[in-house]
């Protein structure tokens, strides 16, 4: 049974029918079995459940790793996006270039800035951005582009900055004095496991 060739007739996208021996008869290609030689049983079966309903129009389907991979990226590319990193801070700019770890390469790169119903854009430039340093990334549309939501309002890039410097100092002491209540407790902080160096 090791050389015989398979069956030529079979669906479209389905793998062929099982190899038959030279002049056995594949029993899928028998035709349907005619009306008069069905038992009553099945001809009743057949008449109760109708003609199958129409279903949906086939919709093209992409690859399953399009979706699992940075190749999902390619349509983004020479594209406004808004990246956000880890560690909050949020990145305008259009996407230049990517590789297969998620690393970003963003031209005309802007770092926004939001505090207390305030913002600032600080220029960056050419921007190399880590993939696994991205919590979020998305298209700007370029209509809503200069759309500011309330209460926002644009303030000078110092301002903003020494507002945010001063915010983030005292979430810091803030996070400090709660990891103390929870270390008194016996709950570990976060990295305290771990050597930082």
């Amino acid at each position: 049974m090791a050389n015989l060739p398979p069956s030529s007739t079979h669906a479209p996208g389905y793998p062929p029918a099982i190899p038959m021996r030279p002049g056995e008869p594949n029993p899928f290609d028998q035709p349907p079995q005619p009306q008069h030689m069905m038992n009553p049983m099945m001809m009743q079966q057949q008449q109760q459940q109708g003609p199958p309903p129409p279903g949906p129009p086939s919709i093209p389907q992409l690859p399953p790793q399009m979706f699992t991979t940075a190749a999902q990226l390619l349509d983004l590319t020479d594209k406004k996006l808004m990246v956000v990193l880890r560690d909050g801070r949020k990145l305008i700019g259009v996407l230049r270039s990517w590789d297969q770890f998620g690393n970003l390469v963003m031209q005309d790169t802007v770092e926004r800035l939001f505090v207390q119903g305030l913002y600032a854009d600080i220029e960056r430039g050419l921007f190399l951005v880590r993939g696994e340093n991205v919590s979020l990334l998305g298209e700007i549309d370029l209509d809503k582009d200069d759309y500011i939501p309330e209460p926002y309002q644009l303030a000078p890039v110092e301002k903003v900055f020494a507002l945010k410097k001063a915010e983030d100092a005292e979430r810091k002491m803030a996070d400090g004095r709660k990891h103390k209540r929870l270390a008194a407790e016996g709950f570990e902080g976060e990295h305290a496991g771990e050597a930082i160096l």
